[in-house]
C-alpha cells in the first residue's frame, strides 16, 4: 500500500508545477513518485522475461533493467543538462557497487558469519567491470592526447566520433556477454541465475510496464524542469545531484531487492544485481545515450573531464575486484565498500 501512496506524489508534483509551488518541493515529489514506478517497471519486466526463453528473457532484462534511469537521463539530456547526465552515469556505478553491494554484504554478514557465491560468476562480472573502467578511461585519454600532443584546438567533434565508435563496441560486447552467459555457456552460470517463481499474467505485466513507463517519463520531466531551482535552494551543485541523488532515485527498487536477498543468505543474487546493474549502465545505457544525443541534437560523448570521476571509478573497480575475487564475503568487507562511498560522496559534495 505504501507504494501506491508514493505514486500519488506524481499528480501532486504536476499540480505543484501548475500552481507555481517551490521548485525544490516539486523536485522531491517527483523523485518520490519515481521510486515505486521504477520498481513496477522492473517487476513487470521480470514477469515478461519469465514467460519467454532464457535468451529472450535476458534480452528483455537488458533492455528494461535500467529503463527508468535511461528515461531520466534522456529527459535531462534533451534539456541540455549534459554534465548532470554524465555525473549520473558515474554515480550509478558507484552507488551500485559501493553503496548497494556494501549494504548487502554488511547486513547479510551481520546475520551470517560468511556468505559464499560462485567464483566463476564473480570473475565474469569483475572482467566486465574492468572493461567498464577502460570504456570510460580511454575517451578521456583520447581527449587529453588530442589537446596536449596533437595541438587540436577544438577536439569535441573528434571526441564524439570516437565515442560513437566506442559505443558500438561496448553495446556489441554487452550483448556478446549475454549470449555467452545465457546460450553458449549457460551451464557455468545456471546455479547463479535466479529461478524463483514469478506470478502474474503477461498481459497485466505489459499494461503495468506501459503505465509505469509513462509515469517515469512524466516524473522525469518534472524533476529535470526543477533541477536548477533545487540546486539553488539547497546550495548544492548540479554535479552532486547527478552523481548522488539521481542514481539513488533511479535504482531504489534494485537496491532494496539486493539487500533483501543478502539478508536471506542469497549473496549471489545481491552481487548479480548490484554489479550487473553497474555493468549494464556502463556497457549499454551510456552508449545508448551517445546515440540518443545525436538524435536529439544534444551531442553527448563519453569524455569524463573531471579527474575525480575517473579516480572514483578506478577506486571502485579495484576494491570491487578485491572483494569479489575469492567468492566469499564477511561484514567487514561491506564496511570497507561503504567507507569508500562515504569518502567519495564527501568529495563530490565539496568539489
Amino acid at each position: 500500500m505504501s507504494r501506491y501512496l508514493l505514486v500519488l506524489a506524481l499528480p501532486l508534483a504536476a499540480l505543484g508545477q501548475y500552481l507555481g509551488w517551490p521548485g525544490v518541493l516539486v523536485f522531491f515529489l517527483a523523485a518520490l513518485a519515481l521510486l515505486p514506478l521504477a520498481g513496477w517497471m522492473g517487476e513487470a519486466t521480470e514477469v515478461l522475461a519469465a514467460r519467454t526463453t532464457p535468451a529472450l528473457g535476458g534480452l528483455l532484462n537488458a533492455t528494461f533493467g535500467n529503463a527508468a534511469e535511461l528515461i531520466l537521463a534522456g529527459v535531462a539530456l534533451a534539456a541540455g543538462h549534459i554534465e548532470v547526465v554524465k555525473a549520473s552515469i558515474t554515480g550509478s556505478i558507484l552507488v551500485n557497487v559501493l553503496l548497494v553491494l556494501g549494504l548487502s554484504i554488511f547486513l547479510g554478514g551481520l546475520r551470517y558469519p560468511e556468505q559464499r557465491f560462485s567464483t566463476e560468476s564473480a570473475g565474469h562480472l569483475a572482467t566486465l567491470l574492468t572493461l567498464s573502467l577502460v570504456a570510460f578511461a580511454l575517451p578521456a585519454l583520447f581527449d587529453l592526447s588530442e589537446r596536449t600532443y596533437f595541438g587540436v584546438a577544438n577536439p569535441e567533434g573528434a571526441d564524439l566520433r570516437f565515442s560513437l565508435a566506442a559505443s558500438g563496441v561496448l553495446i556489441a560486447s554487452y550483448f556478446a556477454s549475454l549470449w555467452y552467459t545465457l546460450v553458449t555457456h549457460r551451464d557455468l552460470f545456471k546455479s547463479e541465475m535466479p529461478h524463483h517463481q514469478v506470478d502474474g499474467s503477461a498481459l497485466r505485466a505489459a499494461a503495468v510496464l506501459l503505465f509505469a513507463t509513462l509515469g517515469v517519463v512524466a516524473g522525469s520531466e518534472l524533476l529535470v524542469r526543477n533541477l536548477e531551482a533545487t540546486t539553488e535552494a539547497l546550495g548544492i551543485s548540479p554535479f552532486f545531484v547527478g552523481i548522488v541523488l539521481v542514481p539513488l532515485v533511479g535504482n531504489a527498487a534494485e537496491h532494496m531487492a539486493a539487500v533483501g536477498f543478502a539478508r536471506k543468505n542469497r549473496i549471489d543474487l545481491s552481487v548479480e544485481i548490484a554489479v550487473g546493474s553497474s555493468i549494464q549502465i556502463a556497457l549499454l545505457v551510456a552508449p545508448l545515450l551517445v546515440f540518443l544525443g545525436v538524435f536529439l541534437g544534444q551531442p553527448f560523448d563519453l569524455v569524463f573531464k573531471n579527474p575525480l570521476e575517473l579516480a572514483a571509478l578506478t577506486a571502485t573497480v579495484l576494491i570491487a575486484n578485491s572483494v569479489l575475487r575469492d567468492g566469499r564475503t564477511r561484514w567487514l568487507e561491506g564496511v570497507f565498500l561503504l567507507g569508500v562511498y562515504a569518502l567519495l560522496a564527501f568529495a563530490f559534495f565539496f568539489v
